[in-house]
């Protein structure tokens, strides 16, 4: 069995199709595809189901994988052991996380991380959902919830407060309530309900206790432009909200915590570039926690 093969293998498994893994690699679609096949037949067994959207792992697949990563990181590891402690840290990263980590905070944080490694791809996918590690979809995923079981690694980056938010022009039009029980009176922004995908996003149900919200959004960005425009009082995260002087914080004394876990796979912790990029997101929150507070 030939390492490069397992390498493109490696490619195509993390991105999901053949002409994208040639890219990424700088290499022909043609050679991937043929390399694909040379490790299959060495195997024999079928790895990959090409399809013309894509290609998916059969269940022979998704067992090499696990090998193949185990591979990886050994040969990482073998590197750093025999002096390469400068081990080159290059390919993609696709970090999964809630759109107001992901976009609001760590997409403008990025700079330094990429200018110290220039073969580094980061791919930030912010979209409200959860992610699988074990199925590849996401490298990194940050998450509000600590995982129980599988073969990941958890590591806590920060605890964060989320209120009560209106902009001045709402309170100046509607007033200032001055207990939960006020709200009923004054318009409501939250979260769909249904497109809730960790009992820790439900903050709504803890914080509202039943009252109507009139309107609803599955996006913590969204959800702040609507208060931004004074549609109505929200649920904010407070390092989101603090950065805008328009925004006023309603009922302090209701708001509450949650926490950002970085969680990626056991089998990619000796990997350079997931350590890379774990570490440097850990440092980052590490130097900028009181934004959080």
């Amino acid at each position: 069995m030939n390492w490069d093969d397992v390498r493109i293998f490696l490619a195509v498994a993390r991105a999901g199709q053949i002409l994208q893994a040639a890219r990424r690699l700088g290499v022909n679609h043609a050679t991937v595809a043929r390399r694909i096949t040379a490790l299959e037949d060495a195997l024999k067994a079928k790895l990959l189901d090409r399809r013309t959207t894509g290609c998916i792992l059969t269940p022979e697949g998704e067992e090499f994988l696990l090998a193949a990563e185990r591979m990886e990181a050994e040969m990482t590891s073998v590197r750093a052991n025999i002096g390469e402690t400068n081990i080159d840290v290059s390919g993609v990263v696709r970090i999964g996380a809630p759109d107001g980590f992901g976009v609001a905070y760590l997409a403008s944080r990025l700079d330094p991380l990429l200018d110290q490694y220039p073969d580094l791809t980061i791919q930030l996918v912010p979209v409200p959902q959860s992610f699988s590690i074990d199925r590849r979809e996401a490298d990194i995923v940050i998450t509000v919830e600590r995982p129980t079981h599988g073969r990941l690694v958890a590591r806590k980056l920060v605890d964060y407060s989320l209120g009560f938010y209106a902009s001045r022009s709402y309170v100046k039009q509607h007033g200032i309530p001055q207990s939960r029980d006020d709200l009923s009176s004054h318009r409501l922004i939250g979260y769909v309900e249904d497109l809730i995908f960790s009992q820790s996003l439900n903050y709504s149900a803890e914080m509202m206790k039943g009252e109507r919200t009139q309107f609803e959004c599955a996006s913590a960005l969204g959800q702040t432009e609507a208060v931004k425009a004074g549609l109505g009082i929200g649920i904010l995260h407070g390092f989101m909200a603090r950065e805008d002087p328009d925004l006023v914080e309603i009922l302090p004394q209701r708001s509450i915590q949650r926490a950002y876990w970085a969680v990626y796979h056991e089998s990619t912790r000796r990997l350079g570039r997931i350590t890379a990029v774990s570490d440097y997101i850990y440092r980052l929150v590490e130097q900028e926690k009181h934004i959080f507070k």
